[in-house]
C-alpha cells in the first residue's frame, strides 16, 4: 500500500501548529491547552464555543493539517474521508455529562454534553466545516506503534477511490482518572493516493507487510513518522 503525505497538522502541550510551519517535534508531554476559536478559525462561529474540548483538540488538528496542504478553504465538496485513533476517546466528556445527570434525578443532564457524548462527533464537525465527503471512522487504539490509523487510511485509498485521507490520532490526558496516554492532544496527516500537484508533498509512504517505510526509510512508530516529515521539510 502507498499514500503521500501532503499535510502535517496537530494540536499538542507544543500548541497548534502545522509541518511547513518550520516546527519542531510537537509530540511530547506536558499540559494541554484546550484550544479558543481565536486559536483556530479567524471569524467568529457560535458553533465552536459549544464543542466539547475532546472535539476541540481533534478538530484544531484537523484544520491545521488541511490548511499546511492549501486544503482548508472549498467551494465544492471533496471525497476526503478522515480516519482517527484513541485509546479513551471521549471518556472526560462522558463522565462529565454523567456528572449532571446526578442531581434532582437526572432533570438538569447536559444536553450540550449529550451531544457529544461518541468520540467520533469531531470527525462529523470537521466533514461539515471542510466540506469533506469521505468515509469517517474512529479506531480504539491498541497498537504500541501508534501506526492503526494510517494503516486503515491507505487501505481507504487503495480501494476506495477518494481522493485523500486524513489519518491520525486524538487523545485527551486523563492522568486525574488513572489513565495515561503516550502524548496527549491530537495530530494528523493528509494521505493522497497521488502527491499534490504543486509539488508541495512531503513524500511516499508505503507499508511492506507490517513495516513502515516513509522515502523508502523504515519508520518505527507514528513518532518516528513525524520526526521524518517535519525532517524532510527542512531539507
Amino acid at each position: 500500500m502507498r499514500a503521500w503525505i501532503n499535510g502535517v497538522g496537530w494540536m499538542t502541550p507544543a500548541g497548534c501548529g502545522m509541518g511547513r510551519a518550520g516546527s519542531e517535534q510537537p509530540l511530547c508531554a506536558g499540559k494541554l491547552e484546550i484550544p479558543t476559536r481565536a486559536q483556530i478559525f479567524e471569524e467568529p462561529d457560535k458553533r465552536f464555543g459549544r464543542l466539547d474540548p475532546f472535539s476541540r483538540v481533534g478538530l484544531a488538528a484537523v484544520a491545521f493539517c488541511l490548511r499546511d496542504a492549501g486544503e482548508e478553504h472549498w467551494t465544492e465538496k471533496r471525497p476526503i474521508g478522515i480516519v482517527a485513533s484513541s485509546r479513551y476517546g471521549c471518556l472526560a466528556t462522558d463522565v462529565a455529562y454523567l456528572e449532571t445527570m446526578l442531581p434532582d434525578g437526572g432533570r438538569l443532564a447536559s444536553p450540550n454534553l449529550f451531544a457529544y457524548t461518541l468520540p467520533n462527533c469531531f470527525l462529523g464537525e470537521a466533514a461539515l466545516r471542510f466540506g469533506l465527503t469521505g468515509n469517517s471512522l474512529l479506531l480504539n487504539q491498541k497498537d504500541d506503534n501508534g501506526l492503526c490509523a494510517l494503516r486503515f487510511a491507505m487501505e481507504e485509498l487503495s480501494w476506495s477511490g477518494q481522493q485523500g485521507v486524513l489519518a491520525g490520532f486524538c487523545d485527551l490526558p486523563l492522568s486525574e482518572m488513572g489513565f495515561e496516554v503516550d502524548f496527549p492532544g491530537s495530530l494528523f496527516f493528509l494521505l493522497g493516493a497521488e502527491p499534490d500537484v504543486r509539488g508541495v508533498t512531503y513524500g511516499e509512504l508505503r507499508f511492506s507487510g507490517d513495516q513502515l517505510f516513509f522515502k523508502e526509510k523504515v519508520v518505527p512508530d507514528f513518532s518516528g513518522l513525524v520526526k521524518a516529515c517535519l525532517g524532510a521539510c527542512r531539507t
